[in-house]
């Protein structure tokens, strides 16, 4: 027998975006990101001040009265959903063989991280501690005092 040399063929490149690689450069930029995002929650949350014993309604709604804090929660909210949804997609394409089945899950992993990302985005920029607040709630001096009555 002898040795026949073969030739590789031509490589065709697709044209176009490159949506797997620009997945894959998001997961590890969102990923380091979330890291400062949530670590600086954490440190924000139980380190600073009184620490955990701070941790209460009126905590909450202090940070939320603030654009910086808002944004924060919502960047981390945006990136944490985002991620781990591609990571699910991710999962789900390298173990799902039924391509009708694949679709149908990627397809309720988007629509599920949509719907999460617009009911806590609308939380956060909506919220009022004094929804809901009547003059017999142990919140009314506080809400007053905001409302100026």
């Amino acid at each position: 027998m002898s040795a026949q040399t073969m030739t590789a063929a031509p490589v065709r490149r697709r044209r176009g975006v490159n949506l797997e690689k620009w997945g894959w450069i998001f997961m590890r930029v969102s990923g380091v990101v979330l890291v400062v995002l949530i670590f600086g929650h954490l440190f924000v949350n139980l380190m600073v001040g009184e620490g955990i014993h701070a941790l209460d309604f009126a905590f909450i709604a202090g940070k939320f009265a603030t654009p910086f804090w808002q944004w924060w929660d919502v960047l981390m909210l945006w990136l944490a959903l985002i991620h781990g949804a591609n990571g699910m997609r991710t999962i789900v394409n390298d173990y799902v063989t039924n391509s009708t089945a694949r679709k149908a899950l990627v397809w309720a992993l988007g629509l599920a991280a949509g719907l999460l990302i617009i009911l806590g985005t609308l939380v956060v920029f909506t919220f009022d501690p004094c929804l809901g607040v009547t003059e017999d709630s142990v919140l009314w001096s506080e809400c007053a005092a905001i409302v100026g009555n």
